[in-house]
């Protein structure tokens, strides 16, 4: 149950759900997120040039959405303490069925600093070796993967755009990354 605090000072929890908490912290409203260490998106490129992204509905835009495969570190139970590394294998393999050899951070920074204070890795996963269907865990996600060969990667997002499927601009970043510092 959702617990409500009226505010007194300048720093409280105004409202405080399963997942998420909001704040007012010196006149600023934001969300912190509860039982999470840390977010990880995960930039995995196959041995024949082929880059993983994955599409599934997202409620808050109500749409389907196309982005790197990614997740929550230390959210789940049994899990707390998980390092991000970990939770990038984790994410990559419940999604892809993907599994690598290394994981290598390529950037952290914030996921949108106006409305939170959530850190997010980007992971470069290497020395990828397919070993289940993936299609994330749970009857709630329902992931469909996307092999798409770099060298045509734009053109694709392109066209999924246009069939109304959002892109997350991560992909882009995700991409430049693969491009410019791998």
């Amino acid at each position: 149950m959702a617990k409500v605090k009226f505010m007194k000072n300048n720093n409280d929890i105004v409202h405080s759900g399963k997942y998420l908490k909001l704040v007012i912290r010196d006149g600023w409203e934001y969300i912190e997120r509860v039982n999470c260490s840390g977010i990880v998106i995960i930039v995995a490129k196959t041995p024949d040039d082929k880059i993983l992204l994955v599409e599934q509905f997202r409620p808050p835009v109500g749409k389907n959405t196309i982005g790197f495969p990614a997740g929550l570190a230390g959210d789940a139970r049994g899990k707390r303490g998980e390092s991000l590394a970990a939770a990038a294998r984790r994410e990559l393999l419940e999604e892809t069925g993907y599994s690598a050899r290394r994981m290598a951070p390529f950037f952290e920074g914030p996921v949108s600093a106006g409305m939170c204070g959530d850190m997010v890795t980007i992971f470069h996963a290497q020395g990828l070796k397919k070993v289940a269907c993936g299609g994330g865990v749970g009857d709630h996600e329902k992931i469909r993967v996307h092999e798409v060969p770099v060298a045509t990667a734009d053109a694709w997002l392109k066209a999924q755009g246009r069939k109304g499927i959002l892109v997350g601009p991560n992909v882009f970043a995700g991409l430049y990354f693969l491009r410019h510092w791998a």
